[in-house]
């Protein structure tokens, strides 16, 4: 699957679950979705989401990426809100090396009362890397990203 179908794809996703485009994103992301959803481990979330097209990044570029985005959830939120922020960074590659993966699976998730997910999706095998769901403390966040992801983004 190339980018451009794998998007377009992702988003026909997000207005059968409810996403809005978000106006006056951001120009580091093409495109920004949102949504807002009570959860019933997690509470009220707002979710935000966005791929981008990584063919060119290496696990520093993740990493950086990654903080952007955290950085555009902060602006979009501004703390005004109860619900908790969660964002969901997609970044779709030819071919997902393990270095990618493990940068964006062993990204810190929660900092400064923002959760933010970066997900690898290799569009040669058509696999969507998630974060593990931890076996303990944290569990309903990350047990949320994974129903998140598979919803979402495996098409």
């Amino acid at each position: 699957m190339e980018f451009d179908r794998y998007r377009e794809a992702v988003a026909a996703n997000r207005r059968k679950h409810g996403f809005d485009v978000v106006d006056g994103g951001d120009d580091d992301f093409d495109r920004i979705w949102s949504a807002n959803e009570d959860d019933p481990t997690v509470g009220s979330v707002s979710l935000f989401a966005t791929v981008v097209n990584a063919n060119d990044a290496d696990p520093e570029d993740v990493i950086a990426t990654a903080d952007r985005f955290r950085e555009v959830l902060a602006d979009l939120t501004d703390g005004t809100s109860a619900a908790t922020p969660i964002g969901y960074v997609v970044f779709a590659v030819d071919s997902a090396h393990d270095d990618l993966v493990s940068a964006a699976t062993s990204y810190t998730v929660a900092e400064r009362r923002s959760n933010v997910f970066p997900l690898v999706y290799d569009l040669e095998s058509e696999t969507l890397h998630t974060h593990p769901v931890p076996r303990l403390k944290g569990r309903g966040i990350y047990q949320r990203q994974s129903e998140d992801a598979e919803r979402f983004f495996d098409v």
